[in-house]
């Protein structure tokens, strides 16, 4: 479920100072209700789940033609990556958040998502091509629909690079909307309902950033 831009912007998000150059492109709600302490159990199925999430046949499509139009084209070559074509966010990072852990880099995905830190309720993670440099910010936040819970909310910000990168993002948009992020939020909550007993029995252990 796509949510306002405000879902993001009215909670006190340590990215708000630390990118307020990138602009929101899209808020989600993410299907996975649990309590106080399961943060990191969503940061772990994220990261290391990636491939998963593009099971559903239409997912998967879009996805393939992606990458494979990029590799042609030559958007995702390790020139127009991070720390080449645009330095990384950690640069960015005050002393604080240097300390804590860097969280986990995204598996499964053609594209390095190399991730930039992680708090008890937020984690971020960044991309760069040709046409954008991009992040991934997944926050915690109480669950109105239970009291007391929580859940995940997955918010995309973006800086197209130059005209070439508006025009690619306003043009990939519909497929966005359309497949991707509701096949993968959908195998989100599946997986994260399946996993349930599990992190029952970890209790508040949780799985930890590198």
């Amino acid at each position: 479920m796509r949510l306002p831009r405000t879902a993001h912007t009215s909670r006190p998000w340590r990215i708000h100072e630390i990118a307020p150059d990138f602009k929101i492109e899209d808020v989600w709600r993410i299907p996975t209700p649990g309590g106080p302490d399961d943060f990191p159990h969503l940061v772990d199925q994220m990261a290391n789940g990636a491939e998963a999430h593009r099971s559903a046949a239409v997912s998967r499509f879009l996805f393939d033609v992606r990458w494979k139009l990029g590799a042609v084209l030559g958007w995702d070559s390790p020139d127009a990556s991070l720390g080449t074509r645009v330095p990384t966010l950690w640069d960015r990072l005050p002393a604080d958040l240097r300390e804590v852990p860097r969280g986990p880099d995204l598996k499964g995905v053609p594209i390095p998502f190399l991730s930039v830190y992680q708090t008890h309720d937020e984690w971020v993670a960044e991309m760069a091509n040709r046409t954008v440099h991009g992040l991934m910010h997944v926050g915690w936040v109480p669950d109105t629909k239970a009291p007391g819970g929580y859940r995940g909310q997955m918010t995309v910000l973006v800086k197209p690079n130059g005209v070439f990168g508006t025009l690619y993002m306003a043009g990939i948009k519909p497929f966005r909307y359309l497949g991707i992020y509701q096949q993968m939020l959908l195998a989100l909550g599946r997986e994260w309902r399946a996993t349930a007993a599990r992190r029952n029995t970890a209790g508040t252990t949780g799985p930890t950033g590198r």
